[in-house]
Parts: structure tokens; sequence; C-alpha cells
């Protein structure tokens, strides 16, 4: 006997009626083709009024159209007891509060000890049989707010969301040197460094990335700024950063001390001969790494909101400073 997740509902206005229940599994519901054509093939996938129906039929005003996914599990995702600070769940959706060192997936070599692991375990806990479906990354050391898909559908919907650009996703950072502007646009595009694969530079031939930023405090030596992503690349805030001569405090990989390792004067122009991009002027902290130390880069996933893919209705998520963070500030004051 198959085992369903909560099925998701979506009852026919009167102004429909008449229309095929294609049309309304596609452009109501939103369900992907690759999704549509699962549940066709699935026992009690698509049902209208209780009863399982062709797809081509056409609803009345009032029906009553469910669609059900089986349940799933992480096969390969060992469970293990590990703390996760659950900042919401529902049947749908598992939001996390990621702790900074903290890998999201498994990945070679790193098979415990990752997020995934611990989000199994809580499902084994609660007897929820649930595969582990991030619905985006963080980088390890970066904290903050982690959205996780309970089932396919609760994915692709987000995953569409992103693609339109329509998630908010605001972060805080602690950066090297006094940013001199309020506020301000990074529009210089990414890719990755054809000397280190694992490095990504400004380059004028990468891919589009645009950072929006606002300084929200000023300290000495060091600057809390805001940060909105209006793309996603690898590494895209801390290569920004980086470019506009304020790099992210403790990042080894884009920090003063990687320029100084590689044979880069710290502070040194970055911008890859972007046209019209700000050149990286030196920082009086990126001169001599100034300001307080800090064993991980100090990026932090604040808030992060779409629409949810259960209620469609607009919900946001915020995960407060980390307490490393905070007290790099409280020692500047």
């Amino acid at each position: 006997m198959m085992n369903y997740y909560s099925p998701l509902t979506y009852v026919v206005p009167p102004d429909e009626e008449g229309f095929y229940l294609k049309t309304i599994l596609q452009n109501r519901m939103g369900l992907s083709r690759k999704l549509l054509s699962r549940l066709k093939l699935t026992e009690q996938g698509i049902t209208v009024n209780g009863k399982r129906e062709y797809i081509s039929i056409k609803v009345n005003g009032g029906d009553v159209i469910e669609i059900r996914m089986q349940e799933e599990e992480s096969e390969d995702i060992l469970p293990q007891d590990l703390p996760l600070e659950i900042l919401y769940e529902d049947e749908h959706l598992l939001i996390v509060n990621k702790e900074s060192g903290m890998i999201v997936h498994p990945t070679h070599g790193h098979y415990l000890n990752t997020v995934a692991n611990a989000a199994v375990h809580h499902w084994k806990e609660r007897g929820e049989n649930v595969r582990f479906r991030p619905v985006h990354r963080l980088d390890q050391e970066t904290s903050g707010v982690l959205a996780i898909a309970k089932n396919p559908y609760v994915h692709q919907q987000i995953s569409e969301q992103m693609i339109a650009h329509s998630i908010t996703k605001e972060y805080l950072a602690i950066v090297h040197g006094t940013v001199a502007e309020d506020r301000g646009t990074i529009d210089a595009p990414i890719d990755r460094d054809p000397e280190q694969p694992h490095v990504r530079i400004v380059t004028p031939s990468g891919y589009r990335a645009v950072t929006h930023y606002e300084t929200v405090r000023r300290y000495d030596g060091i600057t809390l700024v805001r940060l909105m992503l209006e793309t996603g690349r690898t590494h895209q805030i801390r290569v920004h950063m980086k470019h506009l001569g304020h790099p992210l405090l403790g990042d080894k990989m884009y920090g003063p001390e990687a320029d100084f390792a590689a044979g880069e004067a710290p502070g040194a122009d970055v911008s890859g001969g972007v046209p019209g991009a700000p050149s990286a002027a030196p920082s009086p902290a990126a001169d001599d790494a100034a300001g307080p130390a800090l064993a991980r880069q100090a990026l932090h996933a604040y808030r992060l909101g779409f629409v949810h893919p259960g209620t469609r209705e607009r919900v946001e998520f915020t995960a407060p400073l980390p307490a490393d963070m905070q007290a790099v500030l409280d020692a500047c004051e």
C-alpha cells in the first residue's frame, strides 16, 4: 500500500468551469510537466472530488482537485542526532538556522555532520518519511536561514520563484574598512579563475551578477552591511565585496590574507577590467588586515522570503546575527 504526503487542494472557482483539468494543474497549481507525468502514473496522484480522473476531462465550478505525492526517503543519508535550530516547519517545508561550519548536504569525504543528516534524524523521530531537498545552498562557513522542501512540488515551486527573482534573500556581513556609500549596487560579471577553478573572480567574460548593498553601521576599521542578491552566483557576495575593496572579515579565500599569500598587494584593484565597474580602492582595514579576528567569513543569511507553495501566501523567515559576529561588533563599540 502506498503512503502519501498530505494532499494539495484546489477548489475550482465558478469562472473556471469548463477548463480542462490539465490546464488547472499546470496554470493554476503550477505543476511542471515532469511532476505532472509522475502524478499521472501514481494511483491517487490526481483526484477530482475524491475520484481518480484523466487530465483531459473538463471541470465544474466547486470541484475539489487534489494532488498527492508518494512518501520518499533519503536512503543514502544516514540519520544523525545533531543540533538543529528549527525556525519553522509544516507538512511542506522545514526552515532552519544553519550554524557556521556545517555543510548542507553530504559530499565526497563528508558523509556525516551535515544539515541533511540532522534533518533526516529529526524526521525519523517524528515518524515522517521525507527526502532531503534543500531549495538553495549556503557555504559551509555561512550561517543563517536555509529552506528545505519536503516534497517535489514544493521544491519545484520555490525553485521557479528563484529563477523569476521573486524571492527575497537578504544577508548581513562584516567587511574590512569603512564603506563610504550608504547604499549601492555592484553589477559585475563573475566566473571561475582559470588558474584556480575553485575560486571565482570578476571578469568581463563572466556571468552577470548583481548585488545590492546598504551600510547598516560603520565601526573603527570595519562596517556592517546588508546585502540583497538579485542573482545567485557561487561566492557572489564574497567576490563582489572584494571587488568593491571591502572583503569580508575572516574570509580565507577572498580576504586580505588570501591576496597577500597569492602575491597580490592587499587593497589592489580587482575589477578585472570590467567596463563601468568600480575600482577596488584600498581600504584602511585591508592594508593591514585590521579589525577583530573571526574564525570564519563574516556572512549570515539573515532573511528569506517567498510565496508559500501550500498556502499561496507570502512568508518571511529571519535568523538573528550569530554570537561570533555579534561579538566582533560588540568589541568595536
